[in-house]
């Protein structure tokens, strides 16, 4: 995996609100097919460089290339490429299970046609052919999470940022939902994630934990918690919560 070329590279990316520095020379990379865990608390700079990856965003400086595609020349180009799913879901309550399907698959650019194949073929896949007609809003949690994941995949992206998606479900849903991340990460999509969560940090591939706007830790979960002297990511995201160093 790390022999091949990444498909999301950056180097020293810069990010500043006016005298706030948000991202403070960020680098690393990110492979195809990986599971790409991003953590950080509240206000580490996750967001802002998460918005700059999916082209939401420019950095004030450094290198950031997504898909092979200069994040800070055409964002746009970035936007087509990769699918997002945020902890929101990005779905429409006043629309129904189809609805929704059709009218992210025409922001993907998909003609109508493969809408309607693709919608098909994912309604039968999730086995819920009898919500195709309700409102997004009346439809469970853990189903309207599972829908919003498989939309971000509608138009056969290479990459995927989830952006805190399992936020406010229950452990089990969690579970499922993870289900799905490894079956995308199989069929080669790569995937790459946000989360507070810090059991989901040790489903995936490597980690990169930020805080005050600098990366602190890169590696495997396992390189990791041996980095830091750890027994789990939780005294890992302790210590470095508390400014603590490798060990």
């Amino acid at each position: 995996m790390i022999d091949a070329k990444p498909i999301i590279r950056v180097e020293k990316l810069v990010k500043k609100f006016g005298s706030f520095l948000a991202n403070d020379n960020i680098s690393f990379e990110v492979y195809p097919g990986e599971i790409f865990g991003f953590l950080g608390a509240n206000g580490a700079g996750k967001t802002t460089a998460i918005r700059i990856l999916s082209g939401l965003s420019r950095p004030t400086s450094g290198l950031v290339e997504v898909v092979g595609i200069n994040a800070r020349t055409n964002p746009e180009g970035i936007k087509k490429r990769i699918g997002y799913m945020s902890q929101k879901f990005s779905l429409y309550d006043d629309l129904t299970l189809y609805e929704n399907i059709r009218f992210f698959g025409g922001i993907y650019g998909l003609r109508l046609r493969e809408i309607q194949e693709q919608a098909d073929l994912l309604i039968q896949k999730l086995g819920i052919e009898d919500l195709r007609n309700r409102k997004i809003g009346s439809v469970p949690l853990g189903w309207k999470q599972k829908l919003a994941f498989s939309v971000a995949l509608l138009h056969k992206p290479s990459l995927v940022f989830l952006d805190e998606p399992t936020g406010g479900v229950d452990p089990l849903t969690r579970r499922q939902f993870w289900e799905l991340i490894y079956d995308a990460a199989k069929q080669g999509v790569t995937i790459f994630v946000t989360t507070h969560y810090m059991d989901e940090a040790e489903y995936c591939d490597r980690l990169c934990i930020l805080a005050e706007g600098q990366v602190k830790a890169i590696g495997s979960p396992e390189q990791i918690r041996k980095d830091f002297d750890s027994e789990d990511m939780d005294q890992v995201f302790y210590q470095i919560s508390r400014g603590g160093e490798k060990a």
